[in-house]
């Protein structure tokens, strides 16, 4: 009985299936409805049009103000920009107006990238120019006097000479920017510096190994980063310095192959230059990390030319890293950044050499105490926000560029906007295009 009535139920939908197909064929075909777009799905183009048509507006605009040097003028009808051909040339009379730079002229002295905060400006304002302060002159003059002391013995009593600093300050004070000014200015110089961007990525990302013999932990990826980013500008330098240490380095595990077979050293041949050596650190992942260690003994034995270590996002180095080590089945034990080989050999300030370190609160991963390990009481710096006489010249090279109204400026606005922000810099560029 159950199978006679599925059967029946089967013929039926066959039938009124059949049915069906054949009706809907006999129909004429439905015509297709005009498109409508979506103003939801289509206002945020529309908006990004409008912005790009806008900028290329804004773009000829200002093509046409170069060429009117009467727009040039800062407050109180001072020069807007620095007459100055570099920032060796920099003096207190070009504190508080914008010295002008090329992009090819970045890309060659600092290749291994520009802050954040400084390509945010640049691309804000339309034009490759930083504002000059009294802040950056002081950190330039610190390290001037460190290499050059009979110059400054005259006019420099009383003044305290650091070999290590720490820039600390608030958020947006312009620390990075002011470090990567100082590298520009060490290499126009003719120092050896090794530039570090961005001091996180030596704690995060990439591969990690526990070394057996160091107890540390290895970056392989990181330290083959590192290498090559020192090689970018440094490498004429580099071919005429030769080595000084010629112990075997030791060798790890390279990044996602393993250990070599029965070879945990590397010989450095007499004759040997830092060139080479940094090259074998490239082209042999299993000696990166060992050749970025050497390589911080080797900076503190050349005598050749001034050496400066710079770097940036300098707090990531005393919080605990990405990485962790299991402990048990269901637990992991985090890694501290001191536990790195990389960072070990870095990190510290207590020697004789000359070193830079800008914190980055933006990419802070955890609170620092007052004192740090291995760091000089005496060796941080706070670095201030804008001062009044710098939020003027910046909102009048804002009015230069175009991102304020003529119309709208006043002093009493650029004010509100400069007490509204607290001196931060980001957040008055921000401000700006809306004055009324």
């Amino acid at each position: 009985m159950l199978r006679s009535l599925a059967r029946a139920v089967a013929t039926n939908h066959r039938c009124h299936a059949t049915f069906s197909s054949l009706s809907h064929s006999s129909r004429p075909p439905k015509p297709t409805p005009p498109f409508k777009p979506d103003p939801k799905k289509s206002a945020p183009n529309a908006a990004a049009a409008a912005a790009l048509i806008d900028e290329q507006e804004r773009r000829r605009q200002l093509d046409a103000d170069d060429k009117n040097p009467s727009l040039d003028v800062g407050p109180n009808g001072r020069p807007l920009f620095s007459a100055a051909p570099s920032f060796s040339h920099l003096s207190r009379n070009d504190v508080c107006t914008y010295f002008k730079l090329t992009k090819d002229a970045l890309n060659k002295v600092l290749p291994e990238g520009l802050p954040v905060g400084m390509v945010n400006e640049f691309q804000d304002s339309l034009r490759t120019a930083l504002l000059v302060r009294q802040s950056f002159l002081d950190l330039r003059d610190n390290f001037r006097r460190v290499v050059d002391p009979p110059m400054w013995s005259s006019n420099g009593k009383g003044v305290k000479v650091r070999k290590q600093v720490v820039l600390d300050g608030p958020v947006s004070c312009g620390k990075s920017i002011a470090l990567a000014m100082l590298v520009q200015w060490a290499r126009e110089e003719g120092w050896l510096v090794l530039y570090v961007p961005k001091g996180k990525d030596w704690t995060h990302g990439g591969f990690f190994y526990k070394h057996p013999q160091t107890g540390l932990w290895d970056t392989p990826v990181q330290a083959e980063d590192v290498l090559k980013d020192f090689l970018k500008y440094n490498e004429s330098y580099l071919k005429e310095m030769p080595c000084q240490i010629f112990d075997p380095i030791l060798l790890g595990e390279g990044a996602g192959v393993g250990w070599l077979k029965d070879v945990d050293s590397l010989a450095i041949p007499e004759g040997t230059n830092l060139y080479e050596l940094v090259k074998t650190g490239i082209e042999q992942t299993h000696a990166a990390i060992g050749v970025v260690v050497r390589l911080r003994k080797e900076l503190s034995l050349v005598k050749d030319r001034p050496v400066l270590i710079a770097v940036d996002q300098y707090n990531n180095w005393f919080t605990f890293s990405e990485y962790e080590e299991p402990v048990t089945i269901r637990s992991c034990r985090p890694i501290h950044a001191r536990e790195l080989a990389m960072v070990k050999a870095f990190r510290s300030m207590v020697h004789d050499d000359m070193m830079v370190g800008a914190f980055s609160h933006s990419t802070a991963v955890g609170k620092l105490r007052k004192d740090l390990p291995d760091v000089p009481v005496d060796a941080r710096v706070m670095f201030p926000r804008y001062s009044l006489d710098e939020a003027e010249t910046v909102c009048h090279y804002y009015l230069r560029q175009r991102l304020i109204r003529r119309e709208a400026f006043s002093e009493e606005n650029w004010k509100k906007i400069y007490f509204l922000s607290n001196g931060n810099g980001t957040e008055i560029r921000g401000l700006v295009p809306f004055m009324r």
